[in-house]
């Protein structure tokens, strides 16, 4: 499909959902929102009325938002006097991302739309974007492909005594190297990553700010996620879990390498990793509601006497198994606690069943190489 009737369905679909929840237009103002939509990622604001064509207002650089821009109507923001003659009188009610908009960038808008209503579009945006259409699955699926590549390069350079950011900089450098833009983009506050972690069993179990079941000690206090400078040692578990993102979209994949063998406690734990994996992989289903998912995946870990390992350490434990993957990395759904929607056909989820063990290392479902 071209591009440009991708975008024109998207904008389809979302005034849909617009005139539905009787909202008069959406204003955006998130980069990857805009970028969805229009396939630019220039600094501007796009306006998406209810009824009619799409308007694209362009700070910087206005030059290269015309050339990418799939919106026919891109021109240069307008002066703050300007601006509110480019709303109809009849546009009363607006839809605003409060999902990620500062509050100081709503009162400016707010004020600029003085009389208008702002109304929250975030659930509405954020459904549209988790159904993937046959043109962006292909995109994700040669992410997939070119991220494994790296993945297999992994044997060649592990090594025992080698530090996790040693081997997590000779990752990144086949990963860029690959093509990975690298900019790991993620909807949540207080939430951010560089590109993903190399973690050994030195710092399985070492507590942090990350939602995820792992998070390593990273380099200092104020980098307190990632790989650090514990060194890599045989017959433990070496987890590798990095993004890879191209052409903006992300995959998530995560594997445990072990150089030797892992002893008896964490190759259970793989074991029940495995059942727990091969179970959600049968049962992603369109209708299936994504708390009962969790629930099932807990009580496995529970069955195997592992729950409270299960996605993290000890009260450390994340409250999901898996999470949706496209522009951002964490999407929609979420195969969480609390998460109680169903699942819809085009939805991309990244299932990571993990036990940690933090005396032992961590033990994920993913085979190891030796």
């Amino acid at each position: 499909m071209p591009i440009r009737v991708e975008s024109e369905q998207r904008i389809i679909r979302l005034q849909q959902e617009l005139r539905t929840k009787e909202i008069d237009g959406a204003l955006f103002i998130y980069p990857i929102d805009i970028y969805y939509f229009t396939g630019t990622r220039q600094n501007a604001v796009l306006w998406v009325p209810a009824e009619g064509n799409p308007l694209l207002l362009v700070r910087k650089s206005l030059a290269r938002a015309q050339e990418e821009s799939l919106v026919a109507d891109t021109r240069p923001f307008p002066s703050s006097k300007e601006f509110p003659a480019l709303f109809k009188p009849t546009i009363r009610r607006v839809g605003f991302t409060f999902d990620v908009a500062p509050v100081q960038q709503c009162n400016f808008y707010a004020k600029l739309l003085e009389g208008k209503e702002f109304v929250d579009v975030s659930a509405i945006n954020r459904e549209l974007r988790s159904v993937k259409s046959a043109w962006e699955l292909e995109r994700m699926h040669e992410s997939g492909v070119r991220l494994c590549e790296v993945f297999s390069q992994v044997p060649q350079f592990l090594r025992a005594g080698m530090r996790e950011i040693d081997l997590a900089a000779e990752f990144e450098c086949r990963l860029r190297k690959a093509g990975s833009e690298g900019y790991v983009r993620m909807r949540a506050f207080n939430q951010e990553l560089f590109q993903g972690l190399a973690v050994s069993a030195a710092t399985s179990g070492q507590p942090g700010f990350f939602d995820g079941a792992v998070t390593g000690r990273g380099l200092s206090a104020a980098s307190p996620h990632g790989p650090s400078t514990a060194t890599v040692a045989a017959n433990t578990p070496i987890l590798i879990d990095y993004t890879g993102v191209f052409n903006g979209y992300i995959v998530d994949m995560t594997r445990i390498f072990v150089i030797g063998n892992l002893e008896p406690t964490l190759r259970r734990a793989f074991d029940a990793a495995i059942a727990i994996q091969q179970y959600l992989s049968a049962n992603l289903k369109p209708g299936a509601i994504c708390e009962e998912l969790f629930l099932a995946a807990a009580d496995m870990a529970e069955q195997a006497g592992l729950s409270r390992n299960f996605m993290g350490a000890p009260g450390e434990n994340a409250r999901f198994v898996g999470h949706g993957v496209g522009l951002e990395l964490d999407e929609f759904p979420v195969i969480a606690h609390g998460f109680k929607v169903p699942l819809k056909a085009g939805q991309t989820v990244a299932i990571e069943p993990k036990f940690v063990f933090p005396d032992l290392g961590w033990w994920v479902s993913r085979t190891p190489l030796r």
